[in-house]
């Protein structure tokens, strides 16, 4: 397909190939410009984890870009469309498992600190990098959050190719549908019963990684001048009924920026988050002062405190779920907390001294 190129799209494009021409060699640190903030890029663990077949990561993609001058955002969505373009993270964009009709359905947002502008999409199929097609609603339409058949048919007349499903997703899919379907006739509270008994043995099996039930990558970046942006891009939970959105495209849940305080976003049991809409709470948390641990921490705790029904408490009497969130201020501080610490819970990084993993702060010991 040919269409015509913007003169926004020119520009980006110039200035990515400026950025590519200095972004050094794989393994060295980039050298960082002096300012008032310590340029940093961070996100969930799977943004230091796929290549989608090249040499970077997410993170140190986004981190090039961002100290070779380019805007933050157009950094950080380089970077995650890395993950979402990789068949083998099934929990963002291409190859992301699908919803309990076998639909790939994905939610993204983004928000522009220096701009003070946001844009996003829900239950959007068919394009395999929703947070180009987040920052298209931000950038041409007067609009926030546009969803469905609307968010796909923007993204058409945009010219992005609308083509999701892989042959694991798929495949997934088939063995959850052939295992659940005899249970949709059975009274509710016996299906759910069910269907998590075949989802925990698909998850023994390796069918379905545990990790990306719930899915999802949040990226958040501050340069040296001090602007904050942040994205976050998903295919939500695994089989989920069509149309469910969780809060991945959600402003002020799946991800809040304030580029005068810091940027928050999460990763893990959306419906927990959407509750408190705890991104906005932490980054209200920064501006009273809080460190960042301590801002993902009161997020934390009021999720554990609004979580009272039975059927989403363990026998301890707290949460049955994870959730993550991933906090940086406009200094370059940043901190990762969790409900539970996993085997290999952490968040990715990635500043002048190159890129790794963190582990996230449990607020909760054991496991959920």
């Amino acid at each position: 397909m040919f269409r015509r190129v913007t003169r926004r799209e020119f520009v980006a494009g110039a200035a990515a190939g400026l950025t590519a021409a200095a972004v050094p060699a794989f393994g060295q640190a980039p050298a960082v410009a002096a300012g008032r903030s310590k340029p940093v890029v961070i996100s969930s663990a799977n943004g230091h984890q796929f290549k989608n077949g090249g040499d970077k990561t997410c993170v140190e993609t986004a981190f090039a870009r961002m100290i070779a001058g380019g805007d933050v955002l157009d950094a950080l969505i380089a970077g995650v469309n890395i993950v979402e373009l990789d068949p083998e993270e099934t929990s963002v964009g291409y190859g992301g498992l699908p919803n309990a009709e076998g639909v790939v359905q994905l939610d993204s947002c983004c928000m522009h600190g220096p701009r003070k502008r946001a844009g996003g999409v829900a239950a959007i199929e068919g394009v395999r990098t929703p947070s180009l097609v987040a920052q298209a609603v931000m950038d041409q339409t007067d609009h926030h959050l546009i969803v469905g058949k609307g968010a796909q048919e923007l993204a058409r007349s945009l010219g992005f190719k609308i083509d999701l499903n892989t042959e694991r997703s798929r495949a997934a899919w088939l063995r959850w549908k052939r295992e659940t379907d005899p249970l949709h006739y059975l009274d509710p509270a016996k299906r759910q019963k069910a269907i998590r008994r075949v989802e925990l043995q698909m998850m023994a099996e390796g069918i379905i990684e545990p990790r990306h039930f719930y899915g999802t990558i949040n990226c958040n970046g501050v340069n040296a001048a001090g602007d904050v942006c942040g994205v976050t891009t998903t295919s939500g939970m695994a089989f989920k009924i069509p149309g469910r959105v969780g809060d991945s495209p959600i402003l002020g849940a799946g991800l809040y920026v304030d580029n005068d305080i810091g940027a928050a976003g999460s990763t893990g049991r959306g419906e927990a988050n959407l509750y408190g809409l705890c991104s906005f709470l932490i980054v209200e948390e920064l501006r009273r002062g809080a460190h960042p641990k301590d801002a993902g921490m009161a997020a934390l705790k009021r999720i554990k405190s609004n979580t009272v029904e039975k059927r989403l408490l363990n026998d301890r009497g707290e949460p049955n779920f994870g959730i993550d969130f991933y906090v940086l201020t406009n200094k370059g501080e940043h901190a990762g907390v969790t409900m539970y610490a996993g085997d290999n819970s952490a968040y990715a990084c990635c500043d002048e001294n190159g890129p790794r993993k963190i582990p996230l702060e449990p607020l909760l010991k054991g496991k959920a």
